[in-house]
């Protein structure tokens, strides 16, 4: 099932998509192939109906993007795409992949017009169905420029340093536990033990996190397996991101946080979700040593 992008409508079933089907790979430029999936659904499974307490964006890198220039000569780039979270709508990634396939055999003028493309194809699947419209960002790196990607590990003090025992593998919130009776913190935690599941593939997600907050102290070894626990839950990134941001925010209560994770690449994409409660710069987009 494609999805119409003239229709207004949105699916509202990831089992809809392509994930997990056989799939024929087009290679001409065909918008239609993106699949937005709306982000009310599971946000009301966390308790969010209306302005969620947070703010933030959806980072992409696409690794394989190419194209055909004038003369049938083929252009490769990496795309950094940013999806604000108030969008109504996520891509869902296979739908993401197919579409960036289909310009692999399709002529563009410049990098510009690709670059162009994307942006409006991307803004209109996320915004369809809103009585609104935005954009996504899109930048795109020539090869000239691939020198100066980075790999840079996510910094804080690293909670997998604790020798802890994990017993629960579906998320368990009530692990999260802070101390009022202490003076309010200020600390950036990491963890690359974060695993979740594809809600529909049931495929493995490998991905790093990072937490800054500040507030009454969180216990360490709970946060570590808290995360830990996600290994076995079936959710989308986007979603996971969001749980744990939720999870800690109403049961910590911290003055500010901040949740960012990193998760491995496939299919030539990875997806980088950031949920924050106060205005800050976006996280610079450095791939991890893993992505």
């Amino acid at each position: 099932m494609t999805a119409d992008p003239t229709s207004g409508t949105v699916p509202h079933r990831p089992e809809d998509s392509q994930l997990g089907k056989a799939s024929a790979y087009a290679d001409r430029y065909d918008p239609g192939l993106l699949f937005p999936l709306p982000r009310a659904p599971k946000r009301a499974e966390i308790g969010l109906g209306g302005t969620p307490p947070f703010t933030g964006a959806d980072q992409w890198t696409a690794y394989e993007l190419s194209w055909l220039n004038p003369r049938g000569k083929p252009q490769v780039a990496i795309a950094h795409i940013t999806v604000p979270c108030e969008t109504p709508n996520i891509v869902e990634s296979k739908s993401f992949k197919l579409y960036l396939n289909s310009y692999n055999q399709s002529v563009f003028d410049s990098a510009e017009e690709v670059q162009t493309r994307l942006r409006e194809d991307l803004s209109e699947a996320v915004w369809r169905g809103a009585d609104r419209r935005g954009t996504v960002g899109v930048r795109l790196l020539t090869p000239a420029q691939f020198a100066g990607e980075r790999v840079q590990e996510l910094e804080g003090l690293s909670l997998d340093r604790l020798d802890v025992e994990c017993t629960h593998y579906l998320p368990a919130p009530e692990l999260l536990q802070a101390d009022p009776s202490q003076p309010d913190v200020e600390e950036v935690l990491v963890s690359d033990l974060l695993k979740s599941n594809c809600l529909v593939t049931g495929q493995p997600d490998w991905g790093s996190v990072r937490i800054a907050y500040t507030g009454a102290p969180i216990d360490q070894a709970g946060l570590l397996r808290y995360l830990v626990s996600f290994r076995s839950h079936h959710e989308f990134h986007e979603q996971c991101v969001e749980r744990i941001f939720m999870d800690l925010w109403t049961r910590c209560r911290p003055t500010r946080l901040s949740v960012q994770a990193r998760y491995t690449r496939r299919g030539g994409l990875d997806i980088n979700p950031w949920r924050t409660s106060h205005p800050q710069q976006p996280p610079v987009s450095h791939r991890t040593a893993r992505q």
